[in-house]
């Protein structure tokens, strides 16, 4: 994707938050992100306002205890920097736990990473005395039921629309690997916790990390 003329410019920030920094909240996340950016004296853009903040945006907060592969930051400045030399400057200032591993140029035009989240892959490993195909039969279980009644924050939904797969990814003796990809934004969320809960697994669960984001399509700019 070729990057605007305008004079501001907008970078987008692959990273993984790792089992160090995994009880952080979304806030304290952005946090920071801020403060190593700003230690890195990259050219960054603010708000307008009493309390001017960078414009920085993370595409979808991850839950507290989850660990994250492939997580999206956007970062716009207010001159061009070569992505090399932004990525050498902010690697520097960023704690254990927290590491790049990819930044690219593009349209400072693109509508907002939040907006355009459509789903995400997960996995959780989980430890049961179970056989292969007990496990499988949970999932298609799951799958195969024409809704999933619960209540998240006093309000009562859905949960089968917010599941678009379920796989068995891995087994090591009694510990398994769980695929799946839930849905994200504005007709709901799916979340990993509330799939192990319906899976009645939730008590033997090791960890979860978000592997990958699927981003609605975006024409040229």
């Amino acid at each position: 994707m070729r990057p605007s003329t305008d004079s501001t410019q907008r970078l987008r920030v692959t990273f993984a938050k790792g089992e160090e920094v995994k009880y952080i909240s979304h806030l304290d996340l952005m946090r920071l992100w801020e403060r190593a950016l700003r230690r890195a004296n990259v050219p960054l853009v603010y708000s307008q306002g009493y309390n001017p903040r960078p414009k920085i945006s993370i595409a979808f907060p991850l839950a507290v205890g989850i660990t994250g592969q492939e997580e999206l930051l956007d970062v716009t400045l207010e001159r061009p920097l070569a992505p090399r030399d932004f990525a050498s400057a902010v690697e520097r200032q960023l704690p254990t736990g927290i590491s790049l591993s990819e930044v690219e140029e593009v349209y400072p035009t693109l509508p907002a990473l939040q907006t355009q989240v459509q789903a995400a892959d997960y996995l959780a490993t989980v430890e049961a005395c179970e056989t292969v195909q007990q496990i499988e039969a949970r999932l298609d279980g799951l799958l195969s039921s024409e809704s999933l009644p619960r209540e998240r924050r006093n309000k009562e939904y859905d949960l089968r629309p917010l599941i678009e797969e379920l796989w068995l990814e891995s087994r090591d003796e009694h510990q398994y690997t769980l695929g799946m990809r839930l849905r994200a934004g504005e007709r709901g969320t799916g979340r990993p916790d509330e799939v192990l809960d319906q899976l009645a697994l939730a008590a033997h669960v090791k960890g979860i990390t978000r592997t990958r984001l699927f981003f609605a399509p975006v024409e040229e700019q």
